[in-house]
């Protein structure tokens, strides 16, 4: 099993939903591991769970403190633990741009809702008095913009005749308990699923003018230039040509450069076996950790490189401004 991500959790009260996570993280398949608790209360009740289970914790109050203050506090102490991703669990504390900004792409929170409905707070009985046949909880990523993350999963819960606030709550939080540690599980293991790695390369490649994508032995190519005349510029990789790796298949400038690069880091790039002896490269993108600013930069060069002058020199232009 691959490096399982290390998780910091944010609490403020009794951390319910951290517990689900703690219990989750405990099954072999579980792809995460929780390596901080922390808190702006120290008197938070989900702390004392947390050290019950051997997990480390970690608690300031904000009292007294700037927004950004004490949420530089709390940065430092997830960048010791080691954490890679933050989870929000009952965190009762709007963070600061910078603090989100820093975690971009990996802070995820649990809103009460089905989003974008009844974002803030007083979620189940704004439900209940709009009538509404159902309630439920989203997983979103966080941004700057309460409540306002894309949202990558949700779950149902039916509104009963008879429920008040309280009673649709009870139920949502099951909900939630399912639905946060199953959304966070898949989500920290996305980079190495072929299905989200091709659908990246296909976002940047057919963003690059005059791009289009064709089957090339079975496997996902892309070209420039015209339907009759394009040539490829780029490959996806997943047991092409016998190979084991998934990766992005490049052209460099020659057999030199392609020697240098492997040379600097085998661990990253390789010659692809069938291509190699014309200059192409593979970078590996199944590491869990793609630099995807990388991966756009290759994917232009070796567009560059085949485009036709026309293409290039506008493209030229286009960077001077």
């Amino acid at each position: 099993m691959a490096e399982k991500a290390k998780i910091a959790i944010l609490i403020s009260g009794r951390g319910s939903n951290m517990a689900a996570f703690v219990y989750a993280a405990k099954s072999p398949n579980c792809p995460y591991d929780i390596v901080l608790v922390a808190s702006n209360d120290p008197e938070a009740p989900g702390l004392r769970l947390a050290e019950a289970e051997s997990i480390a914790t970690f608690a300031h109050p904000h009292k007294g403190m700037t927004r950004e203050d004490h949420d530089d506090i709390m940065h430092d102490a997830i960048l010791r633990s080691g954490a890679e991703y933050v989870v929000l669990a009952g965190y009762m504390r709007i963070l600061s741009d910078g603090f989100v900004k820093k975690w971009s792409d990996r802070m995820l929170n649990i809103h009460p809702s089905l989003l974008p409905k009844y974002k803030g707070l007083d979620t189940y009985q704004r439900a209940i008095d709009a009538r509404d046949n159902v309630a439920g909880c989203s997983v979103h990523l966080v941004t700057p913009e309460l409540d306002d993350g894309p949202v990558l999963a949700q779950t149902e819960v039916a509104i009963l005749p008879d429920d008040d606030a309280d009673s649709l709550a009870s139920r949502t939080l099951i909900a939630e308990h399912q639905l946060y540690p199953a959304t966070v599980a898949h989500y920290v293991t996305r980079e190495s699923n072929p299905d989200w790695i091709l659908q990246q390369i296909r976002d940047r490649a057919l963003a690059l003018e005059e791009s289009s994508e064709r089957l090339s032995f079975g496997s996902p190519g892309w070209r420039v230039g015209g339907e009759k005349n394009g040539k490829y510029f780029a490959y996806f990789t997943q047991r092409l040509y016998g190979e084991e790796s998934i990766g992005l298949l490049v052209k460099t400038s020659g057999l030199d450069e392609q020697a240098a690069l492997i040379d600097a880091d085998p661990e990253l790039y390789y010659s692809p076996k069938f291509l190699g002896k014309s200059g192409w490269i593979a970078i590996r993108l199944d590491t869990g950790n793609t630099d995807w600013d990388h991966i756009a930069d290759w994917l232009r060069k070796s567009w560059q490189r085949v485009a036709p002058k026309r293409l290039t020199k506008m493209a030229a232009i286009a960077d001077q401004f």
